[in-house]
């Protein structure tokens, strides 16, 4: 599918009502096909909710009682799992669609979860500045956001001194290849174009359900913007891992960084 690229000043000023929109859009109804109605999901979470983390569980050092910001934490499918093994979530994203599932989600799990439907960018610093031992992102969180120094200076003002955050998200060398088929299009790996594209679950859809479907607004990072945006905001880089595709393990498909708020 073409897409269109964004021209001095853009087609769309405020990309998050946009991104909002597509996130609302049959969401729940695709998470119930996905993912399975909230009491079998649940069922699946309890068997073994470390398991449910995937590689993101070598991350943590403990669960019980931390509070963690799951970030774009979508329909809780990780969200539940760290609250089952004892941590205290809340759940910033920007789909009430997305929190219908994962509230019923949670009550399934017979676990409690805060969810905060909002712009990430305009997270209520009065009442969650400073709140979290952990800020956790999964599954391709940063190219909705244009100005990932903004999205990073959020990150750092959600955690307490100390704190750590833990970003995941799909390789930068995604810009160049499809490796992950999420039929978005290629580009420079040195691009900062801002392009409008699928939403991520476009692609499970007949296409004449697709051509319907509200689109998002992205803005793809390279490494190096990456890692001087975790950086240039206060926090303590410490670590930076490099995971590979998932039908592919000789190419970098998902990162992971991890990154502390100092004590002072």
């Amino acid at each position: 599918m073409k897409e269109n690229q964004n021209r001095e000043g853009g087609f769309m000023m405020d990309y998050s009502s946009g991104n909002k929109r597509a996130w609302e859009y049959n969401a729940y109804e695709f998470w119930l096909k996905e993912e399975g109605p909230p009491s079998k999901k649940a069922e699946k979470i309890i068997e073994n909710p470390a398991a449910m983390l995937k590689k993101y569980s070598a991350y943590f050092d403990t669960y019980e009682g931390r509070k963690i910001a799951n970030i774009c934490g979508s329909c809780g499918k990780k969200a539940v799992p760290l609250a089952v093994l004892g941590a205290e979530v809340t759940v910033f994203d920007i789909s009430q669609d997305n929190r219908r599932y994962a509230m019923e989600l949670a009550e399934a799990a017979e676990v409690h979860l805060e969810y905060e439907v909002c712009d990430v960018l305009e997270i209520d610093m009065e009442k969650y500045g400073g709140c979290f031992d952990v800020v956790f992102m999964e599954g391709g969180v940063l190219h909705y956001f244009h100005d990932i120094d903004a999205f990073m200076q959020v990150m750092y003002a959600l955690l307490k001194p100390g704190g750590t955050m833990i970003c995941s998200d799909f390789h930068p060398f995604t810009k160049i290849a499809d490796i992950l088929n999420l039929e978005q299009p290629s580009m420079s790996y040195f691009s900062t174009a801002v392009f409008e594209g699928e939403m991520a679950h476009a692609r499970f859809y007949e296409d004449s359900v697709r051509q319907q479907m509200p689109r998002c607004s992205y803005r793809k990072y390279t490494i190096s913007e990456i890692i001087n945006a975790v950086i240039n905001n206060k926090f303590i880089l410490k670590r930076f891992d490099e995971h590979p595709a998932w039908d592919n393990p000789d190419v970098p498909g998902e990162f992971t960084i991890t990154a502390d708020r100092g004590v002072r």
